[in-house]
């Protein structure tokens, strides 16, 4: 049976039978499936493991965003998050998007930045240059710090220093650029640093304070790209309803920060079910879109000469495949399997790609119909468990209440009451 990730109604199926489908197309084994399958796959003594003051764990749902395509490639994408409709726009903009060939990705080497801060010193514009001058001193150092990085192709490869400005005078910045290859990098970044400030202090003479990574990640970019056939969107209307709801998000930073949590949205439902730094790709994304010094959309959409319409994104994706939570959690080890990435970097690209899919179905949903009605469904059924309807009850509640237009806690208690009158 053909390996594909186009799989029609697959919201229609069972609990189970979706169970089924993604236990075949990412090969998981019985226990994996016991795993995804326990309300607290995460115990406790792990979990006390992992941060401090534990008291319990906080599952949210981990859904299956379906139909992509990525450079040839099958994908289901494993999504943890709480807002309603966010796996289905992604799963329907990534059926749109297979008309043309689905989305195509590239990315930079996985380079994080350690920056080292020297204060008080005398001669900024010479200490910079003394930095400089020990570059080679400075990287030696650094690579000491992580033999197996270094032996797998990574570790310190470069050195910069800068002089700025700050409310307390200057201070000079020294940054190592480190390779991290399947790693976030945080760990190694950081030991690096601290290893290199007593060089730092030694050829500036000042006095070295923070040493720690950056995560504002640009030189760790991710892009993605897509063409979507105009028929398959919805036709000429909704493409130029996309492209006016792109223009005014470049040229309006109140909408622009809407329209990026939008692509955050798929962006970081993969990240926290892989367990990377959801709060450190959402500080550096949010940064790289103010890099100009204007806040803008980190998609493109346009129109080409077809007029089908293409969509591009480029963000900073720091993002590990080992080390850390990502390989001690277990469920998202099991998610990185459905994923079936191979690199930190492949999953950046798959991040890319999920980002713009998701940007795509929400704009698509405000061109074409109105992004709260695709929310409606779903809203009323947390309004209606909230209410305390429970089983078939919640079903009935949340649908009367989208048909009537009134998706209230008041109107979900005055028909729970109804329909426990009539059982």
């Amino acid at each position: 049976m053909e390996r594909t990730s186009q799989i029609s109604g697959f919201y229609k199926l069972s609990l189970d039978e979706r169970i089924k489908i993604v236990k075949e197309f990412a090969g998981l084994t019985d226990e994996d499936v016991k795993l995804l399958q326990a309300s607290g796959s995460l115990n406790l003594d792990l979990a006390d493991r992992m941060i401090e003051n534990v008291v319990g764990t906080f599952p949210v749902p981990l859904g299956i965003a379906t139909n992509f395509l990525i450079n040839g490639k099958d994908y289901l994408i494993p999504m943890a998050i709480e807002e309603p409709s966010v796996v289905a726009a992604a799963s329907y903009a990534a059926k749109m998007a297979r008309s043309k060939g689905g989305f195509f990705t590239s990315s930079t080497e996985p380079i994080m930045i350690g920056q080292i801060q020297t204060v008080k010193v005398k001669n900024p514009i010479k200490a910079r240059r003394a930095i400089l001058d020990a570059k080679e001193e400075i990287l030696k150092r650094a690579n000491e710090q992580d033999p197996m990085l270094v032996s797998a192709g990574g570790g310190a490869k470069d050195l910069r220093a800068r002089v700025i400005e700050t409310p307390r005078g200057k201070m000079v910045i020294t940054e190592l650029l480190v390779d991290c290859r399947d790693a976030m990098g945080a760990n190694a970044v950081n030991t690096m640093a601290e290893a290199v400030a007593p060089i730092v202090e030694r050829v500036t003479k000042g006095r070295v304070f923070l040493r720690i990574i950056s995560n504002l990640a640009t030189k760790r970019l991710a892009r993605a790209w897509t063409v979507v056939d105009k028929e398959a969107v919805g036709g000429e209307e909704v493409v130029e309803g996309i492209l006016e709801a792109y223009a005014f998000a470049a040229a309006d930073p109140y909408r622009a920060v809407t329209h990026n949590k939008g692509i955050l949205n798929g962006v970081i439902g993969v990240v926290v079910a892989t367990c990377n730094d959801h709060r450190a790709v959402e500080a550096g994304a949010h940064a790289y879109a103010a890099r100009t010094g204007h806040y803008s959309p980190l998609s493109v959409w346009e129109k080409n000469e077809d007029g089908n319409l293409v969509g591009s994104v480029e963000l900073p994706v720091a993002v590990g495949t080992i080390g850390g939570a990502t390989r001690t959690h277990p469920t998202a080890r099991i998610a990185l399997k459905i994923l079936g990435v191979k690199s930190a970097r492949e999953l950046g690209e798959v991040l890319a790609a999920v980002g713009l899919a998701q940007n795509l179905g929400a704009l698509r949903a405000l061109a074409h119909e109105g992004l709260q009605r695709g929310h409606m469904s779903l809203h009323a059924r947390n309004i209606a468990i909230m209410a305390g309807a429970s089983g078939d009850l919640i079903d009935l509640v949340a649908e009367k209440m989208v048909e009537e237009r009134k998706i209230r806690m008041d109107r979900a208690k005055e028909l729970l009451e109804e329909y426990k009158g009539k059982a």
